[in-house]
C-alpha cells in the first residue's frame, strides 16, 4: 500500500500532523494521502497522560475546537503545589513560582478522550487510520526510508504459523513519519542507524503510574490541580505526585519517578500506592472508589537530549523525540506543535514534487517555534534535580527559571545531565531494602488487581515480545549485582524470580505487560528490549 505520508503512532503528535497535512491540501487544492498506523485495538487505547493540557497547539490547529466538542471542558480554577513530609505538608506560595508553572488558561482532560476526539477530525479530512496494527519494521532503500511493515499476524509462541497467520504488509510512503511516543522500538532502531544522537545528551526518563477515581460526594472539587514533592521519596530520587479533578466526580492521580533512581530496592508502584494515604492526599480519595489503572515512560531529558529529528524519508514527532516540559509536567502541546511543524515541511517537500530526502524544514521550524524556547527556558532543571537532590536542587531549579523568565538567559549557560538512567543503580550490597506496607484494598492496592483495571489483553500463544538479549543474565548478572530490579521497576508484576529446586528461574509474565518500556530503559545491562506484540495487544485505556 503505497501513500504520501504514513505515520507510525495515533497519538496528539501523529494525528495532528495527519489534520495539518489535510488542511494544507485543501487550502492549497491538493490531493496529499495520509495513513496513520496505531498498535492500540483503538485510538486512545494506548495513550496515558496525566493530563492538564496547554491549548497553544490545538488553538492553532483547531481554532474552533471547543464548538466542534473537544472533550476539554474542565479549566484550572485551583492551582497548588506542596512540600509532602512524612506526615505533615508546606504548601508553596503561588506567587513564589515562576510564572511559567501556572496551570490557570488550562485544561484538565483525559488525553485518551482527546486523541479519540482528533482521530475524529482527522477521518473527516480524509486521513486514513488503522488501529490494531503496529508497525514492527522499517523499510529502507539506499539509506532512505520508504515506509514500514506491519506485524505479523498468527505465530505461535514457539515461532510456527498458525491456521490465522497473516504476513505484515508494506505501507510505504514519500515520508514517513514516527509518533511511537517515548522510546519507540523503531525510534530506537533509527537513532542508531542515523546517529541521530551525535550532537545531545543521551534521553533521561521517568515512569509515570496513573490512577482513576471516583471520588466521594463532596470531595469533588472540578477544575483542582495539585502537585507534590518530597515524601516518600528519599532527597536523592526525583519525582512527584499529581492530582487533577474533572468531569463530574473524576480524580485523576498518579506518581513519576524519575529513572536514574540509585536503589536497586525502589518500586515505582509501591512509592504510588504508599504517597495515597498521606493525609494531604488521602481526605480526598476516601469513600472513593479506583476505576482505571495504567503507566508509561515520560521523557525527562528535555532541551539538551532532543535528537536531529530528521533522516532521509522520515522525522520524529512528539515524544518520540522528547519534548516534555519537566517542570510543567507537559508535552502534548509540544507533541501536536512538532507534528504540525513536521507536516508544514512535508506538505511543502511535496509541493516542490521531492520525496526521500531529509527535511530539514522541519529542523528549522522547530527551532524558531515556541517549543524551542519552552525548553531552553528549563533545560537545567533535571540537571540540578538531579545532581543536588530535591531538598537543594528544587529551590535552585526555581531559581534558575525565575532568571529565565526576568532576564530571558541562565547564569548556568546549560548543564549536562550525568549518566544514562540504567547506570544510575548501586550494588545491592550498597543498599537497604525497602520494606514496604502492605495494600489496605481500600487506598492502595497490589499490582494484579491494579493491572486488571489496565484492562490489558494479548493473545497468550505469541511469541513473547519482551525480548532477552541473554537469557542467563537475569540470574546470573542482575539478581546477584542488583537483587534482579526488573522485579521492582515494572509496573505491572511482569518480570519474577522463581524460587525452585534447581535454584532461582526468571519469569516473564508477558500477558501482563501494560507497554510502558520502563524494562527497555532502566535494565541495567540493557539486556531487555520491547518489541511489538501482535496488533491490538496491551492495554485498553478509558478515561484516562
Amino acid at each position: 500500500m503505497e501513500y504520501d505520508v504514513v505515520i507510525v503512532g495515533g497519538g496528539p503528535a501523529g494525528l495532528s500532523a495527519a489534520i495539518r497535512l489535510k488542511q494544507l491540501a485543501a487550502a492549497g487544492g491538493k490531493e496529499v494521502s495520509v495513513c496513520v498506523l496505531e498498535k492500540g485495538s483503538e485510538i486512545g487505547a494506548h495513550i496515558l497522560s496525566g493530563a492538564v493540557i496547554d491549548p497553544i497547539a490545538i488553538d492553532e490547529l483547531i481554532p474552533d475546537w471547543k464548538a466542534k466538542g473537544a472533550p476539554l471542558d474542565t479549566p484550572v480554577t485551583d492551582d497548588r503545589f506542596y512540600f509532602l513530609g512524612p506526615a505533615g505538608s508546606i504548601r508553596l506560595p503561588n506567587f513564589a513560582m515562576p510564572p511559567l508553572m501556572s496551570n490557570h488558561g488550562n485544561y484538565i482532560a483525559s488525553l485518551s478522550n482527546v486523541c479519540k476526539w482528533l482521530a475524529t477530525q482527522a477521518e473527516s479530512l480524509g486521513v486514513e487510520i488503522y488501529p490494531g496494527f503496529p508497525a514492527a519494521d522499517l523499510v529502507i532503500e539506499n539509506g532512505v526510508v520508504k515506509g514500514v511493515t506491519t506485524g505479523d499476524l498468527g505465530v505461535a509462541k514457539d515461532g510456527h504459523h498458525k491456521d490465522s497467520y497473516t504476513p505484515g504488509m508494506n505501507l510505504l510512503g514519500k515520508y514517513t513519519l514516527f509518533a511511537e511516543g517515548a522510546r519507540g522500538s523503531l525510534t530506537k532502531r533509527l537513532t542508531a542507524q542515523y546517529k541521530l544522537r551525535e550532537n545531545c545528551d543521551f534521553e533521561k526518563y521517568g515512569i509515570g503510574l496513573k490512577e482513576l477515581w471516583e471520588l466521594a460526594p463532596g470531595k469533588h472539587k472540578p477544575g483542582l490541580v495539585m502537585h507534590s514533592f518530597g515524601w516518600p521519596l528519599d532527597d536523592k530520587t526525583g519525582g512527584g505526585l499529581f492530582m487533577y479533578h474533572w468531569g463530574e466526580n473524576f480524580c485523576s492521580i498518579g506518581f513519576v519517578v524519575h529513572l536514574n533512581y540509585w536503589n536497586p530496592y525502589t518500586s515505582p508502584f509501591d512509592e504510588f500506592q504508599r504517597v495515597k494515604h498521606h493525609p494531604r492526599i488521602a481526605e480526598f480519595l476516601e469513600g472513593g472508589k479506583r476505576i482505571g489503572y495504567g503507566a508509561r515512560a515520560i521523557t525527562e531529558g528535555g532541551f539538551q537530549s532532543v535528537p536531529k529529528l530528521v533522516f532521509p524519508g522520515g522525522a520524529l514527532i512528539g515524544c518520540a523525540a522528547g519534548f516534555v516540559n519537566l517542570p510543567r509536567i507537559k508535552g502534548s502541546h509540544n507533541a501536536m506543535k512538532t507534528g504540525m511543524l513536521a507536516a508544514d515541511a512535508v506538505f511543502a517537500a511535496l509541493a516542490a514534487g521531492r520525496s526521500g530526502d531529509v527535511l530539514d524544514g522541519y529542523e528549522e521550524g522547530y527551532r524558531a517555534s515556541h517549543v524551542y524556547k519552552d525548553l531552553k527556558r528549563v533545560r537545567n532543571v533535571k540537571p540540578l534535580w538531579s545532581k543536588l537532590g530535591t531538598i537543594l536542587g528544587v529551590p535552585l531549579a526555581a531559581i534558575e527559571m525565575w532568571t529565565n523568565q526576568l532576564f530571558g538567559f541562565s547564569f548556568l549557560g546549560t548543564l549536562h545531565h550525568g549518566k544514562p538512567d540504567y547506570a544510575t543503580l548501586k550494588h545491592a550490597s550498597q543498599c537497604k531494602p525497602i520494606a514496604y506496607p502492605k495494600p489496605d484494598g481500600k487506598l492502595s492496592f497490589d499490582k494484579l488487581s491494579s493491572v486488571f483495571l489496565s484492562n490489558t489483553n494479548h493473545e497468550e500463544d505469541q511469541p513473547v515480545h519482551l525480548v532477552l538479549k541473554d537469557p542467563t543474565i537475569p540470574i546470573r548478572v542482575n539478581l546477584p549485582e542488583y537483587a534482579e530490579p526488573a522485579q521492582r521497576y515494572c509496573p505491572a508484576g511482569v518480570y519474577e524470580v522463581v524460587q525452585e529446586a534447581s535454584g532461582p528461574r526468571f519469569q516473564i509474565n508477558a500477558q501482563n505487560c501494560v507497554h510502558c518500556k520502563t524494562c527497555d530503559i532502566k535494565d541495567p545491562e540493557q539486556n531487555i528490549t520491547w518489541v511489538t506484540p501482535e496488533g491490538g495487544g496491551g492495554p485498553n485505556y478509558a478515561n484516562m
